[in-house]
C-alpha cells in the first residue's frame, strides 16, 4: 500500500550523506542518570539503519525547557553515554545545531558515524519556528528524517519548518506509529471501541467530542465518568466530579446518539469514605447505591464483564486513561481486566489495540500486557492530539 509519507525505503544510496534525523531524547533523569531509557530505545532503528547505510548520522533533539538560552543543565551532551550504551555504538556531541561550530564537528566525521547535536531549544528560535534558523540548520545537512512523533504537535524548526526545507522522511519509530494511528482511526476495522479514562472531563473534552463521531462504542471510567453519571442524576456521593460540566456532559450524550455512537457509563461500582489501599469501608454497590459520604474509585465487577463482552464484538480499540484510581490497590481491578480481556481479544487476532498516553502505558504494564497490545504509543501530548482529530503539524509537513 502506497504511504502518504516517504519513509527510509524512499532514501535511495545515502552513503556519504549528512542525514539531520529529529527524535525525542527529552527522557527523564534521576540523580544525572536516565530513569527510563524508552525513548533512548525507540530511537535505535532509526540511527542505526542510516549509520549502516553509510550515512552521518546528526541527531537533532530537544531537552527540558532551557527558554532559548544555552543552560548547562539542559545540554544533550549528558545525552551521549546512555545513547551510545543503548545503540552500541560511539555516540559524538557537537555543541550547536548550526553555525561553524556544528560545521567543524561534521568535517571530522567518517561515513557510518553518529553524533547529538546541542539542544535545539538553546536557540529561541526553536519553538517560533524561525526561518532563520531552519535555514541555518537546512544548511549543515543533506537530508531530513523526523522519528518524533511525541514531538510532531509542535510547529518548531526541528519539527516542522525543516521538512520545508530538506528532503523529508518519517522514521522507523514514526512509521510505525503513523501506520498504527491509521489502522485505529483513520481507516479502522470497525466496529470500533474507545475507552477514555483520566480524572477530568474537562482535560478531554476534544477527544470525547471527536469520538463520538468516530466510534461505536465509547467505554468512560475515572473522575470523568462521575460527571456523566451526575449529568445524568445519578448521586455520586463525595466522588471527584466535575458538576459545572454536567450540560456538556449532555451535549455530548445527545452528539453521540445522533451519530449512533453507545456510551458505557458503570453501573455497578467501587467505593470507600477514604481514598486509601484497601480501606475497611471498601464495597461494591450498584451506581444508584452510593451514599453521600462515598466516593466512586473503580468500575465494578459486572460493568467490567459486560465491557469485556462488548470488546468481543469490536476490531479496533483505542485506549487512553485508566477506568479507575489504578495508582491504589484494589482500585486497579477494572483497568487490569479489561486491560487482559483487549489483550487476549489482540492475540487471538480479533483486535488491533492502540493505547496512549502517560498513565495509559503505566496502566497497561501494572496489568502486565504491555506488549501484548497491537501498538502503544509513548506520546502524550502529540496522541491526545490525534484523538482530537487535529492535525499535527510535524506529521502533516512529511506528507507529499
Amino acid at each position: 500500500m502506497t504511504k502518504p509519507f516517504k519513509t527510509l525505503d524512499d532514501m535511495g544510496d545515502i552513503t556519504g550523506k549528512i542525514v539531520l534525523v529529529r527524535e525525542d531524547l527529552n527522557v527523564p533523569m534521576q540523580d544525572g542518570s536516565v530513569s527510563d531509557d524508552t525513548r533512548l530505545r525507540a530511537a535505535m532503528p532509526t540511527v542505526l539503519e542510516l549509520a549502516d547505510r553509510g550515512a552521518k548520522v546528526l541527531i537533532l533533539a530537544h531537552f527540558g525547557r532551557p527558554k532559548g538560552q544555552k543552560n548547562p543543565e539542559f545540554s544533550l551532551s549528558k545525552i551521549t553515554r546512555p545513547l551510545t550504551q543503548v545503540l552500541g555504538r560511539d555516540v559524538q556531541f557537537i555543541p550547536d545545531c548550526q553555525g561553524e561550530a556544528a560545521t567543524d564537528g561534521i568535517a571530522v566525521m567518517r561515513n557510518g558515524d553518529i553524533a547529538i547535536l546541542e539542544n535545539t531549544r538553546f536557540h529561541p528560535g526553536e519553538e517560533k519556528n524561525d526561518p532563520a534558523l531552519v535555514d541555518a540548520i537546512a544548511a549543515i545537512g543533506d537530508l531530513y528524517v523526523n522519528d518524533a512523533f511525541s514531538a510532531a504537535h509542535r510547529a518548531h524548526a526541528s519539527t516542522e519548518g525543516l521538512a520545508h526545507k530538506l528532503p523529508s522522511f518519517a522514521g522507523r519509530s514514526m512509521e510505525k506509529e503513523l501506520d498504527a494511528l491509521q489502522a485505529a482511526l483513520g481507516e479502522p476495522v470497525k466496529p470500533v471501541a474507545a475507552v477514555v479514562g483520566g480524572a477530568k472531563v474537562s482535560t478531554k473534552l476534544d477527544v470525547l467530542n471527536n469520538l463520538v463521531t468516530q466510534v461505536d462504542h465509547l467505554i468512560i471510567g475515572g473522575g470523568m465518568a462521575n460527571t456523566f453519571l451526575y449529568a445524568r442524576g445519578v448521586d455520586i456521593g463525595k466522588s471527584l466530579c466535575e458538576k459545572d460540566l454536567a450540560e456538556t456532559a449532555e451535549a455530548i450524550f445527545d452528539k453521540a446518539e445522533a451519530a449512533g455512537c453507545i456510551i458505557h457509563l458503570p453501573y455497578d461500582v467501587v467505593v470507600a469514605k477514604e481514598f486509601a489501599a484497601n480501606p475497611p469501608s471498601l464495597r461494591t454497590c450498584n451506581v444508584h447505591e452510593v451514599a453521600e459520604d462515598e466516593m466512586i474509585l473503580d468500575v465494578g465487577p459486572a460493568a467490567v464483564e459486560a465491557l469485556g463482552d462488548a470488546l468481543k464484538n469490536c476490531r479496533t480499540l483505542v485506549w487512553n486513561g485508566p477506568l479507575g484510581a489504578f495508582e491504589i490497590a484494589p482500585f486497579d481491578a477494572a483497568t487490569v481486566a479489561l486491560a487482559k480481556t483487549a489483550a487476549a481479544l489482540t492475540k487471538e487476532g480479533q483486535l488491533t489495540s492502540v493505547a496512549g498516553g502517560g498513565d495509559t502505558v503505566a496502566a497497561l504494564n501494572h496489568a502486565g500486557v504491555g506488549s501484548d497490545f497491537s501498538f502503544i504509543s509513548t506520546a502524550g501530548g502529540a496522541f491526545l492530539e490525534w484523538m482530537e482529530g487535529k492535525e499535527l503539524p510535524g506529521v502533516k509537513a512529511l506528507f507529499v
